[in-house]
């Protein structure tokens, strides 16, 4: 029952939610009753700041309102953005993140590595990182087929600025964490 209303919310929900410039990136709808909540995850390439999730939060409400997806019963709505946790899976994700660092797993190894450009802008199939080396960060191209998971990685230090000059990026797009590669069955560093 609840995918059931979440794909209905998802197929109510997307087209405007996109027309007025974001991205539908999850729904959730947990709960029954006067309980139920509905979480709905968007973004964009701009980002999402408070007046957006205002506007957005106002579209929804009024869908879900004149749809009458739960009838008379109330419930809860929830706009927000995706989190910093959140799974790269789709180019976009990948746009929105270059020049920050990321653990990327590929072959059951997590590279930790800065994001750079996207091969091709319209059909990306790979994605350039900058990885720490002897001598500087090199730059690597990583077939986006062959990634297994990849998760932003929060940062409180300076950037390199090699990484950063490697990926196109400016010293604001994020901080710096030491490289390892890290066995990803049993955590440890290599």
């Amino acid at each position: 029952m609840s995918e059931q209303r979440r794909e209905t919310v998802m197929g109510l929900v997307t087209g405007p939610v996109e027309a007025a410039g974001f991205d539908v990136e999850d729904v959730k709808v947990a709960g029954g009753g006067a309980r139920t909540v509905v979480t709905v995850v968007v973004d964009s390439d701009r980002g999402l700041g408070m007046d957006d999730v205002v506007a957005v939060t106002e579209l929804v409400s009024e869908i879900l309102d004149r749809e009458r997806f739960l009838g008379e019963r109330p419930y809860t709505l929830e706009v927000t953005s995706p989190g910093v946790d959140r799974p790269l899976t789709a180019p976009r994700h990948w746009r929105r993140s270059r020049g920050r660092r990321a653990a990327v797993t590929v072959d059951g190894r997590v590279l930790r590595a800065r994001i750079g450009r996207l091969d091709d802008a319209e059909a990306p199939t790979t994605v350039e990182l900058a990885v720490p080396a002897k001598g500087g960060p090199v730059v690597r191209e990583v077939p986006l087929a062959e990634i297994e998971r990849a998760v932003v990685e929060v940062e409180f230090g300076k950037a390199d600025p090699r990484e950063l000059a490697l990926t196109g990026t400016s010293a604001d797009a994020g901080g710096d964490v030491a490289a390892t590669v890290v066995d990803a069955e049993e955590g440890n560093d290599k």
